[in-house]
C-alpha cells in the first residue's frame, strides 16, 4: 500500500518509528532463515524453489499461457512441499528460536552438574578410543530425548566411566546403538538414532558419526563417538562435527558446549568475589 502513495507521503511513512522497526524485524527474520539454512542440503533447494518463482513471475510478465499454467498449478503445492521437503530445517530452526528466546527462568541445563559427570564420559570415551571399541554417548540438553529413549533399554543409573566401559563393551547385549545422557544419569542404552541426510558428508564417516549428526541436527543435544575403525574420537554438536579429539581436547569441547565451569575457573571466580568483597568492606 505503501507504493501507491506520492513520493513524499511514501518518505514521510517510511521514516516513522514504527516502519523502521517493522524492517529491522523483517530484516533479522530473514538474516535468522538464512543463517539456519546456509551449509544445509536446504540452501540448494530453496535455489531451486526460487528459480520456480521467477520463471512464474516471467510467464505472468510476458504472458506465457501454457508456461503459466503449468507453474501456476504446480506452485499451489509449494507450501505443502515446503514442509514435506523442510521438515528437519524447520524442527531445526524452532528448537534455535525456542533456546535463543527462552526465559530466564525455565533456562535449562547448561552446565549444573560439574565437571565431574562429564570427566566419566571423556575417560570413557578415551579408554574406549585406545581398545578401537565403537561408542556412541548422547548429551541431552533442553530439547528431551524421551522419544529415542523410549526405543531403547531404559536403564536410568547413575552415569559412571564403568557403566559406561561395559554397555559399549563387544559381549555386551547393549552395545549396539547410543547411550543417552540426561542430567547426571544414563537413562538409556541400545538407542537408535535418526540419521543425518547431508549429502555432503565424507564416505569416511559410519552409521555411528550419521546418527550422532542426525540427533544434533533434530535437537540440541550433543554427542561423543568414538570409531571402532579409527579409535578416533569425535564431537558433534548442532548437525557439524570435530573429529580427532584427544582427552583434552574433548573436554574443552564439552564444557565449551554445555558452558560447564572448570574447576580453576570457580577457583579463579570465587577468589575474584572475595577479593570484591573485600575491597567493599575496606573503605567502611
Amino acid at each position: 500500500m505503501l507504493l501507491l502513495l506520492p513520493y513524499n507521503e511514501y518518505l514521510r511513512r517510511i521514516v516513522e518509528p514504527r516502519s523502521i522497526a517493522d524492517i529491522v524485524f523483517v530484516f533479522l527474520l530473514v538474516y535468522g532463515v538464512l543463517k539456519l539454512l546456509r551449509g544445509t542440503r536446504a540452501a540448494p533447494m530453496t535455489a531451486g524453489i526460487a528459480v520456480l518463482v521467477f520463471f512464474y513471475w516471467l510467464s505472468v510478465k510476458q504472458e506465457f499461457a501454457t508456461l503459466e499454467f503449468v507453474l501456476s498449478n504446480g506452485l499451489f503445492y509449494i507450501g505443502i512441499a515446503i514442509i514435506v521437503l523442510f521438515q528437519s530445517e524447520i524442527r531445526q530452526a524452532l528448537i534455535t528460536f525456542g533456546n535463543r528466546f527462552r526465559m530466564p527462568l525455565t533456562r535449562a541445563h547448561g552446565g549444573q552438574f560439574g565437571e565431574g559427570i562429564y570427566d566419566e564420559v571423556i575417560l570413557a570415551a578415551t579408554t574406549l578410543a585406545s581398545m578401537k571399541t565403537g561408542a556412541l554417548i548422547v548429551i541431552e540438553r533442553n530439547v528431551g530425548l524421551k522419544n529415542v529413549t523410549d526405543g531403547g533399554v531404559k536403564l536410568d543409573a547413575e552415569l559412571s566411566y564403568d557403566l559406561l566401559v561395559s554397555i559399549f563393551n563387544p559381549a555386551s547385549p547393549l552395545h549396539d546403538g547410543a547411550v543417552v545422557v540426561r542430567r547426571h544419569r544414563v537413562a538409556a542404552a541400545s538407542c537408535f538414532l535418526p540419521l543425518t541426510l547431508n549429502p555432503r558428508l565424507s564416505k569416511d564417516l559410519g552409521t555411528r558419526h550419521r546418527a550422532a549428526l542426525g540427533v544434533t541436527e533434530d535437537t540440541d543435544a550433543v554427542a561423543v563417538v568414538v570409531s571402532e575403525e579409527t579409535g578416533l574420537i569425535s564431537f558433534v554438536k548442532a548437525g557439524e562435527i570435530r573429529r580427532g579429539l584427544d582427552a583434552t581436547k574433548l573436554r574443552q569441547a564439552i564444557f565449551d558446549a554445555l558452558d560447564v565451569q572448570s574447576r580453576k575457573e570457580k577457583e579463579q571466580q570465587k577468589l575474584a568475589e572475595t577479593e570484591n568483597e573485600a575491597e567493599e568492606i575496606a573503605p567502611i
